[in-house]
């Protein structure tokens, strides 16, 4: 997604300009629109003309419309998306007040106000438009002199950085500058990752190289973050995985990522987290009932003790359509995360998404055992029915 323009008020009303670049740009956008905003694009219309002899004709034109959201209508298999409501902006071709549905796709600008932008609705923003959010995956391409270090996304592959150094050739009885040069280059290495990977969102990093460059590299690169006590690297070390690949260039990714082994660990990753994040949660609910928690009121009572360890929420609570009802979603989320918790918002098009549907849409794994709240759950029980 590409931010073209974002106009917020200080009590964040106001409008953003938004292009979609790719099919999940058009999940985002959904998840963005709300019934009562106002979405300005540029759309057909059909249009009846009338000549000077009296015969009517129609012509399709193209215009650009302000509509007040009505209905919006998502078909996730074409990843198509249909808005419809009325004109609230003058336009030549088309009335005040009357009906129209405009077609949002892929490469297409819209402009999208709104009278409140919450907390949930702007991260999705960041998201959307910030690649490293949708790259869980990194890697880092090398051989003896030369390195890529890049983020994989679902779409692309951004190179983040390009280490170049000479390695002088080995001489009989003199390796000591070959040496250097290559502990050198590992240096730049390391630092380049340090850099420009986010470990909070990556959940592999591809180490490929042909020969045994890999192996040396990541040797030296986990002996020095013992030394200098690193914990970065150190947390993160079983995130690091070493592959073949043919040579230190951009291209040579492609192999990497083709490796069997590889694509096995990488399958869905981003997916892969909100699973086991839900098994974790059927997990305690079995073995610690007074540690798992769902269904919107129980979680509030257990946020309201600071008890929230993970939350996890289905994004399809963030579409209802009672105001109110939302604002309550997004001041849970946004009291979970004040109080030091993970927030965990699942996409309702995976598997991990509709098993959560099951349990209300919302749920929670709890730092402590609150055993009054079970207490009361056949009386909350009642009162939601």
């Amino acid at each position: 997604m590409k931010l073209v323009r974002k106009d917020l008020e200080k009590d964040n009303a106001g409008q953003v300009t938004l292009i979609p670049e790719e099919p999940e740009d058009m999940w985002h956008t959904y998840n963005l629109l709300q019934v009562g905003d106002s979405l300005r694009a540029s759309t057909i219309r059909k249009v009846q003309t009338e000549s000077a002899t009296g015969s009517v004709g129609s012509n399709r034109i193209r215009t650009t419309l302000t509509l007040c959201v009505e209905t919006i209508d998502f078909d996730s298999q074409a990843c198509q998306l249909r808005v419809k409501g009325t004109n609230i902006q003058e336009n030549e071709y088309v009335k005040m007040g009357a009906y129209h549905t405009i077609e949002l796709e892929p490469n297409r600008q819209f402009t999208l106000a709104k009278k409140q932008w919450d907390s949930v609705v702007l991260e999705r923003i960041e998201q959307a438009c910030d690649p490293a959010w949708s790259a869980d995956v990194a890697a880092v391409v090398m051989q003896e002199g030369l390195a890529h270090v890049c983020l994989v996304t679902p779409s692309m592959t951004l190179t983040r950085a390009k280490v170049e150094v000479n390695i002088p050739r080995k001489r009989k009885g003199n390796c000591s500058q070959h040496d250097r040069a290559l502990e050198r280059f590992y240096e730049q290495v390391m630092q380049a990752i340090q850099r420009h990977i986010n470990f909070e969102v990556v959940k592999c990093v591809l180490v490929a190289s042909p020969g045994f460059v890999r192996e040396q590299f990541c040797d030296y690169m986990f002996q020095q973050a013992i030394k200098t006590d690193n914990k970065l690297l150190l947390e993160n070390r079983s995130k690091f995985l070493q592959v073949h690949s043919s040579s230190g260039h951009k291209y040579a990714l492609k192999e990497a990522l083709c490796d069997p082994a590889v694509t096995s660990r990488l399958s869905d990753t981003k997916a892969a987290g909100e699973v086991k994040a839900l098994d974790d949660f059927y997990k305690m609910l079995q073995h610690e009932p007074d540690r798992a928690f769902y269904g919107l009121k129980h979680v509030e009572k257990a946020n309201e003790a600071m008890a929230i360890d993970t939350l996890l929420i289905s994004d399809e609570l963030f579409r209802h359509q009672d105001v109110a009802t939302r604002a309550r979603y997004v001041k849970l989320v946004d009291s979970v995360r004040e109080n030091m918790g993970t927030v965990r918002i699942f996409s309702s098009l995976h598997v991990s998404g509709e098993q959560l549907g099951q349990l209300t849409g919302v749920a929670a794994i709890l730092r402590f055992p609150v055993a009054e709240l079970s207490d009361q759950e056949d009386e909350s029980s009642s009162e939601e029915d």
